[in-house]
């Protein structure tokens, strides 16, 4: 069989790209000043979720499947959401529209008519109705039919797609929909009171929910398993045997402490290699001579994430875990952070 050869870009397509762009990227920043009525249809997105309502997202085409993604991003920050398509609701789900649901519409020319065609039942059945349409109309000027459906209707303040009038596939309307969606989600979970640790409880899996689980978690030596601790009094020797487990298990460094039970310092498998080739006698020495006082700590309440900037940014393999008092009560090792995928190896 014999394949073609791929066709190498000229300049003109590569112009015709960085313009998208450009454009895109203009849409996109238009929408910063925020449409008028954004604050209400936040306002409603609470309300709605506040209820125990659902935010329900409706569009056709790209539309569909841009709406796809908003809906998924409402759910994952705690705004129940689904996407309904607005043919399948002609034929049996409009049972899933409840009098506490939201519907959140979009269509680029505000004319779909299917879009249009349900929105107008859900009208007549009270539903709040936020619309997401392209151009808002000049002064004197009618709405699109979509527009005029809504409690509260939305406009990008875009007259036509990227590459106008060469191209018309959506482009500058997808992405500033898109961007607009993503707006509304997070204003809303804020206004909710959203954290983080709210979004990783809804989000565990991948590396960003492993960016997002507590230190702690994480941490295979803590407080209650395998965490070598040791008094910073006590001989380099000494403190070997005191952390000495039956498994033989242990990381690649000791912790030691004052006399309340603060971090001092931390001696690592790395420091004894050094002193036992240096001299063999400083095994004797106390371990509070030898050892890095004051390391780079992480707070018992920190995330997984916070100890790979501490990581990256310092090349710290072990990473001491504090309460608020300074004691320790974990060590964090670089390969409990490589096990998650977070950091290569």
């Amino acid at each position: 069989m014999t394949t073609m050869a791929e066709p190498k870009p000229t300049t003109e397509h590569l112009e015709l790209a960085s313009r998208l762009l450009r454009e895109e990227a203009a849409a996109v920043g238009a929408l910063a000043e925020l449409p008028v009525g954004f604050a209400k249809a936040v306002e409603m997105i609470d309300a709605c979720a506040q209820s125990g309502g659902t935010v329900l997202v409706t569009g056709l085409g790209k539309s569909g499947h841009v709406g796809a993604k908003i809906s998924a991003t409402m759910a994952s920050l705690g705004i129940p959401s689904h996407l309904v398509h607005p043919t399948e609701a002609a034929h049996g789900d409009l049972g899933r529209f409840r009098s506490s649901d939201l519907v959140l519409a979009l269509s680029f020319s505000g004319k779909t008519a299917e879009v249009v065609a349900l929105c107008g039942l859900l009208r007549q059945d009270g539903l709040p109705i936020v619309t997401i349409t392209g151009r808002k109309p000049a002064d004197g000027e009618q709405a699109d039919p979509l527009s005029r459906l809504a409690t509260v209707p939305l406009y990008l303040g875009l007259k036509h797609e990227a590459l106008h009038p060469r191209f018309s596939a959506p482009t500058a309307s997808t992405t500033a929909t898109l961007a607009l969606g993503d707006a509304l989600a997070i204003s809303a979970a804020a206004r909710r009171g959203f954290t983080d640790a709210d979004f990783a409880r809804r989000h565990p899996g991948g590396a960003l929910g492993g960016a997002l689980r507590p230190v702690m978690d994480i941490a295979r030596c803590t407080i209650h398993d395998h965490l070598p601790v040791a008094p910073e009094s006590v001989s380099v020797i000494d403190a070997q045997h005191a952390v000495q487990t039956e498994s033989g298990r242990r990381p690649g460094a000791i912790l030691l402490v004052d006399d309340a039970g603060r971090l001092a310092g931390i001696f690592t498998d790395g420091d004894l290699r050094r002193l036992v080739l240096r001299d063999r006698g400083e095994l004797d020495r106390p371990i509070g001579e030898v050892m890095t006082k004051n390391p780079r700590t992480i707070g018992s309440d920190a995330l997984a994430r916070d100890a790979v900037a501490l990581v990256l940014e310092y090349r710290q393999d072990e990473v001491p875990i504090v309460d608020a008092d300074g004691k320790p009560v974990g060590l964090l090792d670089v390969q409990d952070l490589v096990a998650l995928k977070l950091v290569e190896g």
